[in-house]
């Protein structure tokens, strides 16, 4: 056992570790989880917008009668979510260089805005179109965002930039210091988009398109989950490791699904973000609900029953790090099995549940700290199927988790069962 987790931790752990910290996939992450507070947000008018009451009912027909005010901070914030992101990933790769991060977050904002095209409407003028804004926007946002960074980063190194004297302040020189990577990075993006007249959004549409529907497929959503729970058991946060790649992808599907929503069409994705947080990660990552609701309800060890006393709290708001540190489950034989195995049962059942229309699919970003029962009924828009499927899964990580903590329980009680004896043994000789 020991060489196999040498062999894990050497080979696959230890490189994809490595692969999370990668500058410009920590750029991605930390981007995306900048515009979460946005996202958020505007997720919350779209449950006011179409609230989970009847539409015969006063508040549903105020609702529809205002739609269009209501859906306004929504769509100036999570339905333009990649102008924020692409400003976030530029910002954090041009920290991550020691570069002013301001310039690189502002080059980036501008050269993904130089991907948009420009519309004229009569009585208008000029107006900028939102469909590329949002999600379905976000893949050129990243790879502009990656290219308008690394021009910077050249003309830095190279020293290609304008030197101002010493009694200028600051301020001021970082924004002549930048002045030559902004006109490369303008002029290339002009070029592309005006002058050849390619469209960057549909290109990258037909280059991520297998992408995007394998991971909305079964397949798709059981992969990250095994990765995700895997990396856990080596004590590597796989949230970050797996999320790093796949959250971007998670976000395009959040974003079409409550574009969706809020024009009136059927929602086309099953597995957001919000899908795995609610219906798969109950409690944490591995659904460590199941665990400590065990743990409460069956422990025999001191050790346990203090253990689900203290973690109890915590995991109701899916903080699970302590039960994951503290039992431990990390290197844990007996407690990675059902950690893998717990997610990857109630990631089908949800799976199913929702592409047959058993169960809405999510479309709102909701916090999330929120108990998983109340997250997973505001985030499919209110339905209370989704309460239905949540606590079956919590009951069935509960059964799956149950033949293995006693097995671990047990074994912690004859370990106290020892220090006990042996304590007593001493106090005996010393008297």
């Amino acid at each position: 056992m020991e060489k196999f987790v040498s062999f894990l931790e050497n080979n696959l752990s230890t490189p994809m570790a490595k692969l999370s910290e990668q500058k410009h996939l920590r750029a991605i992450r930390d981007g995306v989880v900048s515009a979460l507070p946005f996202i958020i947000f505007g997720s919350l008018f779209l449950l006011i917008a179409f609230p989970p009451v009847s539409a015969d009912s006063a508040v549903g027909e105020w609702a529809a009668k205002h739609i269009a005010e209501i859906l306004i901070p929504y769509r100036l914030t999570m339905y333009i979510m990649t102008l924020y992101i692409t400003f976030g990933i530029g910002y954090s790769l041009a920290q991550s260089y020691k570069l002013d991060p301001l310039s690189g977050g502002l080059l980036a904002l501008a050269a993904f805005l130089f991907t948009i095209g420009i519309n004229t409407m009569e009585g208008v003028g000029f107006v900028l179109p939102m469909v590329n804004l949002g999600g379905h926007g976000l893949f050129v946002g990243m790879l502009v965002s990656i290219f308008a960074v690394e021009v910077l980063r050249l003309c830095k190194t190279k020293n290609i930039t304008i030197k101002m004297p010493d009694s200028v302040p600051t301020s001021v020189a970082r924004s002549f210091e930048a002045l030559i990577p902004v006109t490369l990075v303008l002029v290339v993006m002009t070029i592309i988009t005006v002058v050849l007249d390619v469209d960057m959004h549909s290109l990258v549409d037909k280059a991520v398109a297998p992408l995007v529907s394998a991971g909305d497929t079964l397949p798709g959503v059981l992969v990250p989950v095994f990765l995700i729970t895997f990396f856990w058991s080596f004590g590597i946060h796989g949230v970050s490791v797996v999320g790093a790649v796949a959250r971007p992808v998670w976000e395009v599907y959040l974003a079409n699904n409550s574009a969706a929503v809020a024009a009136g069409k059927a929602i086309p994705h099953v597995a957001p973000e919000t899908f795995f947080q609610w219906f798969i990660w109950i409690g944490g990552s591995g659904a460590t609900l199941g665990l400590v609701i065990a743990m409460l309800l069956t422990a025999k060890s001191s050790y346990s029953k203090a253990m689900g006393k203290a973690t109890i709290v915590p995991s109701i708001f899916n903080i699970n790090e302590p039960v994951i540190f503290g039992m431990p489950i990390v290197l844990n034989p007996i407690l990675i099995i059902p950690f893998v195995i717990t997610p990857l049962i109630g990631a089908t059942l949800a799976y199913v549940a929702t592409s047959i229309g058993l169960v809405s699919p999510t479309y709102v970003m909701v916090p999330w700290t929120l108990p998983a029962p109340i997250g997973a009924y505001l985030s499919t828009g209110g339905d209370w199927r989704a309460i239905v499927l949540c606590l079956t899964n919590i009951a069935i990580s509960v059964i799956v988790y149950l033949p293995f903590f006693k097995m671990y329980d047990k074994k912690l009680l004859a370990m106290e069962t020892v220090d006990t004896e042996v304590t007593a043994d001493s106090k005996k000789i010393a008297l």
